[in-house]
């Protein structure tokens, strides 16, 4: 049986996530107490092949209940023989502040006077362990939910384990670097096709901006580089229990030169078989 643990910070995405694993065919239930997970397992476990994938949302609603989490994890790992992963769903303060201010709901912890400031800096605080010992963290801070079950679904339905996940991101170095990021490729040497006429509403995604951005014979040699780094770094990264990788390609604008870069990138990750997806943060951006 499949036993997936769904936590993190609150408004982070736990309850999205489990509606995608819902629809991957695994039984879900949210806001479960970690004491009850033995007896729950043992539920599921009586349900035979009715019930082969279970996913559980666990998160600080629980209260005090949730300085358990580690205890009935370990119990059913012992009792039952399980594999229990865990998934953390993180994102930047503010965003979670937004994100509140946007449903107009409360943060668990916002009482007795404190606000939701405070109220996240305790909360951190409290799954400080929970993240360190998780199998794979997603910041959901700034992908879109369209994005975000792509990468569930690539995630989860792929091979059914745990790997590295690598995400390809254009970015455009006027709009700030990507928090995230683990590798930063910087490709503003490369001649810009904003300023050619015909090129500068185009993206990196248009045949004509492609063959502009390729027509230069630093743009072969770079990508071959880029490509033979990331050929060293990934399987060390994998030897050394590394679950996430962000490869930042970036630009002026985050329109062309980046999009084109990242769009190559991702081609030949995907041919070399890691489980990998792209996202071009700017590219509708003026």
């Amino acid at each position: 049986m499949r036993f997936e643990i769904v936590t993190g910070m609150s408004g982070a995405g736990k309850s999205t996530v489990l509606k995608f694993l819902e629809d991957l065919g695994y039984f879900c239930i949210d806001n479960l107490p970690p004491l009850l997970i033995p007896r729950f397992a043992e539920v599921c476990l009586k349900a035979g092949e009715n019930i082969d994938k279970v996913a559980i949302g666990i998160d600080i609603r629980g209260g005090k209940l949730f300085s358990d989490f580690f205890k009935g994890i370990e119990e059913v790992q012992e009792k039952y023989n399980y594999e229990i992963k865990i998934l953390f769903l993180d994102a930047a303060d503010n965003v979670l502040i937004n994100r509140y201010k946007e449903t107009r709901r409360a943060h668990p912890l916002e009482k007795d006077g404190a606000d939701v400031i405070s109220a996240l800096a305790v909360e951190r605080e409290l799954l400080q362990e929970v993240k360190l010992k998780a199998n794979y963290i997603i910041d959901t801070s700034q992908i879109l939910t369209r994005e975000l079950r792509e990468q569930i679904i690539e995630f989860y339905q792929k091979d059914h384990s745990f790997q590295l996940m690598i995400t390809v991101l254009s970015f455009g170095f006027k709009y700030g670097l990507p928090p995230d990021a683990d590798l930063v490729y910087d490709v503003r040497f490369l001649p810009n096709p904003f300023y050619e006429p015909e090129l500068k509403e185009q993206t990196g995604n248009d045949k004509e901006v492609k063959d502009f951005v390729f027509g230069f014979d630093a743009s072969h040699e770079f990508l071959k580089k880029v490509n033979d780094i990331n050929n060293f770094l990934i399987p060390n990264y994998i030897k050394e229990g590394k679950n996430k990788l962000v490869i930042a390609v970036g630009c002026t604008g985050g329109k062309h030169r980046s999009v084109a870069l990242s769009c190559e990138v991702f081609n030949f990750l995907q041919s070399c078989g890691h489980s990998v997806i792209i996202r071009h943060r700017d590219i509708s951006k003026a």
